[in-house]
């Protein structure tokens, strides 16, 4: 990896919200240029209006195109012409379309490779519905603009957990006819390759979720789907465990002997995480070619220019994306070329000679 600073591209979400609070607010300390480029996709003319109504001293470098962005300072990229009425605390469709104008315009830059990784703030999806913005949440949107067929999965991430979510965007009497033997593979194996890719666990520990309180002791989606898929992983050398019914796993503290965790719903892995989580908690999207996170926050229109937003968890979103970045790197470069087995494998495990080096042919005559 080059010593160039990282490149964290920043779309500014709902422009009504408390989204550019939390961006004076986390770039009021100078120490964050040190670390990384920041590339804010948003507009001069809405910094100007929050300035004035948040009385920050914070001060941004205006920049039209993301190839012009300065190191060691905080750079604002003009990411749309048109005049956006700013109505501070209100969710209307033009601060909606603001958002989905920015990430628009960060997308496009991602296709020519003008930053590294990408940070969401908040868009409220509710009012912009239609034929041109037809899409429930973000990552929808950021899968259509890409040409590979990838299906990402969320990541609730914080100290303490991992939780991956096997479904989301779904009514509850839809998730069971969802998770079939196939699908559930495929969410395991993904988020067995990101605790060993983007977070650099070796052996990684997953425990899965049951479907039902009772899990597998009757027969039920939990016996017939996911104990024989959870067999099948295991035999494919993953350790994976389960499944566990939700209420004992949390209750019981279990958590804690994993690395991570898959939950089959939203309700089922969001309502442990908020419980347990301490404020820095960071929503990743795992199984894109680029490293994509968000705070775990809402626009929070409730108390937009009360200067009460805390940034933590936004200041968290960037840490984890600099650093799955960078652990990215490193694994990709440690299995670049991988050593060829230096030992003859019999059936028999105990019978393997590993770093065995071959005789050289003086030597076998020697011995004959």
């Amino acid at each position: 990896m080059s010593n160039k600073k990282i490149r964290v591209a920043i779309t500014h979400g709902d422009t009504n919200s408390v989204n550019y609070e939390l961006l004076f607010k986390a770039f009021a300390e100078q120490a964050m240029t040190e670390l990384f480029t920041p590339i804010i996709y948003g507009s001069p003319k809405i910094v100007a209006y929050y300035r004035n109504v948040l009385n920050t001293p914070t001060s941004f470098v205006t920049i039209n195109k993301a190839e012009d962005a300065y190191e060691g300072k905080v750079n604002l990229l003009t990411a749309f012409d048109e005049e956006v009425k700013v109505e501070v605390g209100k969710a209307t469709a033009d601060s909606s379309k603001a958002a989905w104008k920015a990430l628009a315009r960060a997308m496009n830059d991602y296709k020519k490779g003008l930053f590294d990784v990408l940070v969401t703030l908040p868009i409220n999806t509710d009012t912009t519905l239609n034929e041109k913005y037809p899409y429930h949440c973000q990552s929808a949107y950021i899968i259509s603009q890409l040409k590979e067929n990838v299906e990402p999965m969320t990541m609730l991430v914080n100290e303490q957990l991992r939780i991956a979510l096997a479904t989301t965007q779904m009514p509850i009497k839809e998730v069971s006819a969802a998770i079939t033997k196939e699908k559930l593979e495929e969410k395991i194996s993904l988020l067995w390759f990101s605790l060993k890719r983007d977070f650099l666990l070796s052996n990684p520990r997953i425990a899965v979720l049951a479907l039902n309180p009772e899990g597998a002791k009757k027969e039920n989606e939990d016996a017939t789907v996911i104990l024989p898929t959870i067999q099948k992983m295991t035999e494919q050398g993953k350790q994976v465990f389960g499944p566990y019914p939700a209420e004992s796993f949390f209750g019981k503290e279990m958590f804690s002997s994993f690395d991570g965790i898959l939950a089959m719903y939203h309700d089922q892995g969001w309502g442990p995480f908020n419980t347990i989580d301490i404020g820095e908690g960071v929503r990743v999207l795992a199984g894109l070619p680029f490293v994509c996170t968000a705070p775990l926050q809402g626009p929070e229109f409730d108390i937009a220019g009360k200067d009460l937003a805390d940034p933590m968890s936004f200041r968290h979103a960037i840490y984890q994306a600099i650093d799955i970045f960078r652990h990215r790197c490193d694994y990709d470069e440690a299995t670049r070329n991988p050593l060829p087995k230096l030992y003859h494998e019999k059936k028999d495990d105990s019978e393997k000679v590993r770093f065995a080096i071959p005789k050289s042919k003086h030597e076998q005559k020697t011995e004959e």
